[in-house]
C-alpha cells in the first residue's frame, strides 16, 4: 500500500480539499498510472453534496473523478496489455463480477455485482471505498484501462471517458448512421458530444435549444440546423421527421414535444436524468410504433471502440483546463452552466504548494 495526493471532501457541505489517500500496490492484473488529467462530471458535484443519498449515499471522504486519462508507472505480474509509458484511460467502472451474462456479452455497465470507480464499496479493502480521480494516481484491473489514441488531446480525451461513451453508445445502438436524420436535446457536455459523433456517423444533425445565442456554436460543432424549442412553428416544421433523438436535458421539460417530431419506428433515448419524472403521452408513442427509452455508459469493448473511432475522427470534448485549487469554483460555475463544454483539471497542479 503506498500513499496518494488527492482533492477530497470531508462533508456534503465542505469544500474539496488537499487530502492524502492509501493506493492499493499493484499486484496480478493490475495496473498503476500517473494521472495526468481528470474531467469534472455533473455526477461528481451530485456525489459529493451526498444529492443522491436516496439511491446513492456519499461516504466520507469522498474522491471524486471518473473521466481520468494518465500514463501507465508499473504493472502487475499477469498484465498483458499494458506496459509502462502507455498512454491510458479510466472511466467510470473499476471492476466487475466478469461471469455474469452482461459481462459476457460486453456489457459490464449492466453487471449486477460491478464497482464504480468511487464511492463504491472497496472490494480490495484498501479503504471503506472507491477513490476517484481527483488524485495523482490510481491502480486498476487491466481489463477496465483503455489505450488512449496518441494523436489526441489528453484533456480533451478525459470526458470521453463519460460524457463521450454516454452519448456515443445509444447512437451505435439504434444505428444512426448516413441518411438518418438525428436530432440532439440541449447542447451542454453531453450534448456537444453527441453532436459531434452524430455528425461523424454520417447523419443530418439538429440541434434543439432554449437559447439562441447557442446557434453559432451549434453548427460549429457539426450541425446541420439549429432549431429554437420555444418557437412553435420551427418545431412544427420538424414534425414526424427524426429517426432518432438524443434527449441530454436533466431538467424537467416537455418530452411530448419531442416524441412528436419522431418518425414512424423512431425512437428518443435520455441521456440526461431530470430528478422528477416526466409525464408521457401514450398515444405520441402508440401512433407511429415510436419507441422511449434511455442509456447508461457503454461497455468496456466499446468504449474502447469509441476512443479509437475518436483518434481516427480526431475527436475530443470541448474543455476548459483548470488546476486542482480552482475546483470548488468550478463547481459553482457548473451550476450555472457556465462552462464550454466540460472543466478538466491538469492533475499536475496537485504537485503545487
Amino acid at each position: 500500500m503506498y500513499k496518494s495526493k488527492a482533492f477530497s471532501a470531508a462533508g456534503p457541505t465542505a469544500p474539496l480539499a488537499s487530502d492524502t489517500i492509501p493506493r492499493r500496490d499493484p499486484v496480478g492484473r493490475d495496473v498503476q498510472m500517473e494521472i495526468l488529467f481528470c474531467g469534472i462530471c455533473h455526477s461528481d458535484l451530485h456525489q459529493v453534496r451526498d444529492e443522491w443519498k436516496h439511491a446513492m449515499p456519499t461516504i466520507y471522504p469522498c474522491v471524486p473523478g471518473h473521466e481520468i486519462v494518465g500514463r501507465v508507472t508499473k504493472v502487475g505480474p499477469g498484465v498483458t496489455k499494458h506496459k509502462p509509458g502507455d498512454l491510458v484511460a479510466v472511466g467510470c467502472l473499476v471492476d466487475s463480477d466478469h461471469d455474469c451474462p452482461q459481462c459476457k456479452a460486453d456489457l459490464e455497465q449492466f453487471c449486477p455485482n460491478l464497482t464504480l470507480t468511487y464511492n463504491f464499496p472497496d472490494k480490495h479493502k484498501t479503504a471503506p471505498v472507491t477513490y476517484g480521480g481527483y488524485s495523482d494516481s490510481i491502480v486498476v484491473d487491466e481489463r477496465f484501462v483503455l489505450r488512449v489514441p496518441a494523436n489526441l488531446n489528453l484533456a480533451g480525451v478525459a470526458p470521453l471517458l463519460c460524457a463521450g461513451i454516454t452519448t456515443y453508445s445509444p447512437l451505435r445502438h439504434w444505428g444512426v448512421g448516413k441518411g438518418k436524420k438525428v436530432g440532439v436535446v440541449g447542447l451542454g457536455g453531453l450534448g456537444h458530444m453527441g453532436v459531434k459523433f452524430a455528425r461523424a456517423f454520417g447523419a443530418h444533425v439538429v440541434v434543439f435549444t432554449t437559447s439562441p445565442g447557442k446557434k453559432e456554436d451549434a453548427l460549429r460543432l457539426g450541425a446541420h440546423e439549429v432549431v429554437l424549442s420555444r418557437n412553435a412553428d420551427e418545431m412544427a416544421k420538424h414534425a414526424n421527421s427524426f429517426d432518432f433523438i438524443l434527449d441530454a436535458i436533466s431538467a424537467q421539460h416537455d418530452i411530448n414535444a419531442y416524441i412528436n417530431l419522431l418518425a414512424r419506428d423512431g425512437n428518443l433515448t435520455m441521456v440526461g436524468a431530470p430528478e422528477k419524472p416526466l409525464s408521457v403521452a401514450v398515444f405520441g408513442l402508440i401512433f407511429g410504433r415510436r419507441s422511449f427509452s434511455g442509456s447508461p455508459i457503454g461497455g468496456i469493448a466499446e468504449t474502447q471502440e469509441m476512443l479509437d473511432f475518436c483518434g481516427k475522427h480526431n475527436i475530443t470534448a470541448d474543455v476548459e483546463v483548470i488546476p486542482i485549487q480552482k475546483v470548488n469554483e468550478a463547481y459553482e460555475r457548473l451550476l450555472k452552466s457556465d462552462v464550454k463544454y466540460r472543466f478538466c483539471i491538469d492533475m499536475a497542479s496537485l504537485k503545487a504548494k
